[in-house]
């Protein structure tokens, strides 16, 4: 079988599929994003994800307070500093998320066919019969015959531990429902999700805006990773928010699409965020099942169009209890690379999972695998003739530095920039190589101080397919005033070396700029 984004290759491709997964320093060109929580927090623990392939931290502040999430911030400083292996930090906020408030945190059985009270009376404690949440609003929302769904935090979806609800009644501010379901549900926090309802909440609430100024403020977070994103405006006002926090005015912002008022804005968020977040959890109880592979394939195309990382989400969620994924989980993660993927992010499988580090490295090898057989020329067509003619300069530039590196066979392709841009704009053309991007950081001043930047630029392209950055000596500029800067270059070349990439005899393509033209230049490596 034959499709765009698959390339097989008879009867080679049968055999190598015997051949034993190899391992190497860069585990797959497809990111893996790690959600940190009690079961992944100790700096041994976070060293082994990381060597595993992690290279994006996430830290959910839908539970947890921030001193507990500090402690593990500080872990994972520890665990890069003894394992080498760089690291981006990214922020999820709670946004407008409905929780059951279940304050004795006893376990709550419910019944099939049973009738249960959704109250926003807070101080009434939750039983069978009656559940609190944490939203007022909730009657005015819903109707009779509405679909509620109540899961436990990072849900896998198993019907023991979620419940499907029905609206049969609205008295006052309280919701009568019939339980489709037994389930029993047990912890401290279970979310709660309206099927195809608007909620009147802020996407960005006092909450996490108090986190923001606080805790993502003092750790300088390279990702802030917007929940219920649901308008551009949403990207716009958290940007607006962000600029006046100091560095944070670098951050990047990830739209996170969780549900059909996201989808129908999809276009005008993907063109304000720096990238999308496919929150499948919540999209599949939005979404008939059937039409949620669709939704994934569309907006990942249009991310790859527009040179965005495309994150998908809820991947192996088996593996939160198990040591091995399902055989549609291990196709489901190869699908996600084939149809284009930048990173796949890991929630309760690393958060609360028995096996975080193991889920990691399966996770790299399948992609791993997958990105053998993706059908980079066909893509490659495909994104040339979506950006058209006359292409920008850049644009144009790193096409052709991809199109040299395939030609030649470069076994790397080494980009020197200060904003990162041009690397992105390498990677969106999907090379089959590593690109070694090399960011030379820029001195800048406030007037009070002075200020390097760059760290930034180096970390954020950790989510970013393909691309794998090293800050490199501000001593260096990007802008070089001759032809080659060989101690920069070597710096990128013995890491490559090092990383098991470049051998003797390998060709090798740099972009660089030189005076106001960018350049792309073919070495060939000697002994």
């Amino acid at each position: 079988m034959h499709s765009t984004n698959l390339l097989l290759e008879e009867p080679i491709r049968m055999a190598s599929i015997l051949e034993p997964s190899k391992a190497t320093f860069f585990p797959a060109m497809t990111k893996i994003v790690g959600t940190l929580g009690p079961k992944s927090r100790s700096v041994e623990i976070i060293s082994s994800c990381l060597k595993a392939g992690m290279s994006v931290a996430r830290f959910d502040f839908s539970w947890g307070d921030a001193e507990f999430h500090q402690e593990t911030l500080e872990n994972l400083k520890a665990a890069i500093k003894s394992s080498k292996k760089l690291c981006a930090v990214m922020l999820d906020t709670g946004g407008p998320e409905l929780q059951v408030v279940n304050k004795s945190e006893n376990p709550i059985s419910l019944q099939a066919d049973s009738l249960v009270v959704l109250t926003p009376d807070q101080d009434k404690e939750a039983t069978s019969n009656l559940l609190p949440i944490n939203f007022s609003g909730l009657s005015k929302s819903v109707k009779n015959g509405d679909t509620i769904f109540i899961g436990q935090y990072l849900f896998t979806g198993s019907e023991t531990t979620s419940v499907w609800l029905e609206v049969t009644e609205v008295k006052g501010e309280d919701v009568v429902c019939l339980i489709k379901n037994s389930a029993t549900l047990a912890g401290p926090l279970y979310t709660l999700h309206v099927s195809q309802i608007r909620i009147d909440l802020p996407t960005l609430t006092d909450k996490d805006k108090k986190v923001i100024s606080t805790w993502a403020f003092r750790n300088k977070i390279d990702i802030l990773s917007l929940s219920y994103t649901r308008h551009a405006e949403d990207v716009r006002h958290a940007r607006e928010f962000l600029s006046k926090l100091g560095d944070l005015n670098q951050t990047q912002i990830f739209a996170k699409i969780e549900n059909v008022e996201g989808m129908a804005n999809f276009d005008e968020i993907l063109g304000e965020a720096d990238g999308i977040i496919l929150s499948r959890g919540n999209l599949g109880i939005d979404l008939p099942p059937e039409k949620v592979f669709l939704f994934q394939k569309a907006a990942v195309h249009k991310c790859n169009m527009a040179g965005k990382p495309a994150v998908v989400t809820r991947v192996v969620d088996s593996m939160t209890d198990n040591l091995r994924p399902t055989r549609a989980e291990a196709t489901d993660v190869a699908n996600a690379v084939l149809d284009g993927s930048d990173a796949i992010l890991l929630g309760a499988e690393t958060l609360r999972g028995l096996y975080p580090v193991e889920t990691i490295s399966i996770v790299g090898k399948i992609c791993a695998e997958a990105e053998k057989v993706y059908n980079q020329d066909v893509y490659f067509k495909r994104a040339v003739k979506y950006v058209g003619e006359p292409m920008s300069h850049l644009e144009s530039i790193a096409s052709s530095a991809v199109r040299a590196a395939i030609k030649v066979k470069a076994s790397v392709i080494i980009c020197f920039t200060s904003s990162g841009r041009a690397a992105r704009l390498i990677a969106k053309y999907r090379p089959p190589m590593p690109v070694l991007s090399v960011v030379i950081p820029r001195l800048k001043t406030n007037q009070l101080r002075w200020t390097f930047s760059g760290a930034f630029q180096a970390r954020q392209s950790l989510i970013v397919r393909g691309l794998f950055p090293i800050l490199a000596d501000p001593r260096h500029p990007a802008e070089s005033t001759n032809a080659t800067d060989e101690s920069v270059l070597k710096v990128a070349l013995d890491h490559g070396k090092t990383a098991g990439v470049i051998k003797p005899h390998d060709r090798v393509v740099v972009f660089q700029k030189v005076g106001d033209s960018s350049v792309v230049k073919i070495i060939e490596l000697e002994n």
